[in-house]
């Protein structure tokens, strides 16, 4: 698609954390140009802000996946109010997507082995646990800090449901895939192939994405029909749900990876990410995920959004090319 000087320029004015992506996907510049605005992202706006609110045991917010506060019983646990998005997992999410050198966490890794653990049965940080979702952020945390994760890669592979996909809630006896379920773990097993070259899941991965692929990312397979509104739901930060942005924003990243041209099945999911652009030629924020955060990272709902424009333009620059 082209890249207006104007839309380009506004993109530019933003924190380090947005601006070195634009650097790299958009204007192609010099590595050495766009590495050095990434290694701001720690001593600048959002990545150091983050950095800063990093308990002294090497924790966010005191726990694991849930702050140490969180009450389970209580109204922020009750349905429709949000996970809280301060805790451990959550925070290095955000501080990897950033581009937020692993340098700048010093022992962080070794930290969180000694004092965190999961909510669920009290695990040890770094082994994951049963949920397919948290297990492929600490898959993608473990290899950004130098930890081997070799052991969790490979849960991914023994838990792979029969047509191809992840669900988180297997434990409650489910055995259907989740769009959700699977494209949170696809992005986790892509970090761990790119990080180490261990291809140990590699069949896995491409079962997975042929499972949303066979159903043109956005459908049922038995009807046809939209899976549900949330593939229109274009919002940043997404942190884990499902949309046509966000799977095609993966397979930019996969087909790059194994050098494969795009897949003709993902047009319709290229078509609501098109189709979603304004007048203007900028992405507009969509309805907030709910939930506690450290502070705001995008503009409120209805909003022109540098994080959208960034990925929808990155997406539609691949596929049109």
């Amino acid at each position: 698609m082209a890249q207006s000087a104007p839309i380009i320029s506004w993109l530019l004015d933003s924190d380090p954390a947005l601006r070195w992506h634009v650097e790299r996907d958009l204007l192609v510049l010099p590595e050495e140009q766009w590495q050095a605005t990434r290694a701001l992202t720690a001593t600048e706006g959002f990545g150091r802000a983050l950095l800063d609110k990093q308990d002294p045991d090497g924790q966010w917010a005191g726990g694991a996946h849930f702050p140490g506060d969180f009450d389970f019983e209580g109204p922020e646990a009750q349905p429709g109010q949000g996970q809280p998005y301060t805790s451990t997992s959550w925070s290095l999410n955000s501080l990897r997507e950033w581009g937020v050198p692993a340098s700048a966490l010093g022992d962080t890794a070794a930290r969180l082995e000694r004092n965190c653990h999961w909510e669920y049965d009290n695990l040890p940080f770094w082994d994951g646990e049963v949920d397919a979702c948290i297990n492929a952020y600490t898959v993608s945390n473990g290899v950004w800090l130098g930890r081997d994760m070799s052991a969790l890669a490979q849960w991914f592979v023994d838990h792979q449901m029969e047509e191809g996909g992840w669900n988180c809630e297997w434990v409650e006896g489910s055995t259907r895939s989740s769009f959700h379920s699977t494209l949170n773990s696809l992005n986790g097993l892509l970090d761990y192939e790119i990080a180490t070259g261990d291809n140990r899941a590699h069949e896995a991965r491409k079962k997975a994405e042929e499972y949303l692929l066979e159903r043109r990312l956005i459908n049922r397979m038995t009807t046809g029909e939209r899976i549900g509104p949330w593939v229109e739901r274009l919002t940043y930060p997404n942190r884990w749900m499902y949309s046509s942005l966000r799977v095609m924003d993966y397979f930019v990243r996969a087909y790059r990876h194994d050098n494969q041209r795009p897949d003709p099945r993902m047009v319709d999911a290229i078509n609501i990410v098109r189709d979603a652009q304004d007048e203007f030629g900028r992405w507009v924020q969509g309805p907030p995920l709910k939930g506690r955060v450290w502070f705001e990272v995008d503009v409120p709902q209805g909003e022109q959004s540098k994080w959208l424009t960034l990925q929808a333009m990155r997406v539609l620059n691949w596929w049109d090319r």
